[in-house]
């Protein structure tokens, strides 16, 4: 089942529209955050790590507030989850979990 707003008319034509413009948008917030992330991961500078992290923060902020309006308007469709495939993923995550090395700190 599909979740999803009603969607949002807009002109079809060949130039870009409101939707391709914030749909584009919000593909390069993620890739920026994406790119962030992988910094973050890897920097060694803590006062260079505390600037990416604001910069970051506010990137998948405004990500956020793009992927809302985006679903809002009807832009982006979701499928619901099927019940039985997340029990059986949590289920599958679970002993993959026992596995951990720091195992017994999670609990």
């Amino acid at each position: 089942m599909k979740v999803q707003n009603t969607e949002t008319q807009i002109p079809k034509t060949p130039q870009m529209n409101d939707r391709d413009f914030i749909n584009d948008m919000l593909s390069t917030e993620k890739y920026m955050t994406d790119s962030y992330c992988t910094f973050l991961n890897e920097a060694s500078h803590q006062h260079l790590y505390d600037e990416i992290l604001h910069m970051f923060t506010e990137t998948q902020n405004c990500q956020r507030e793009l992927y809302n309006l985006m679903f809002k308007k009807g832009w982006y469709t979701l499928e619901q989850a099927d019940q039985q495939k997340l029990q059986q993923s949590y289920q599958q995550f679970q002993g993959y979990a026992s596995q951990f090395p720091y195992n017994n700190m999670m609990q």
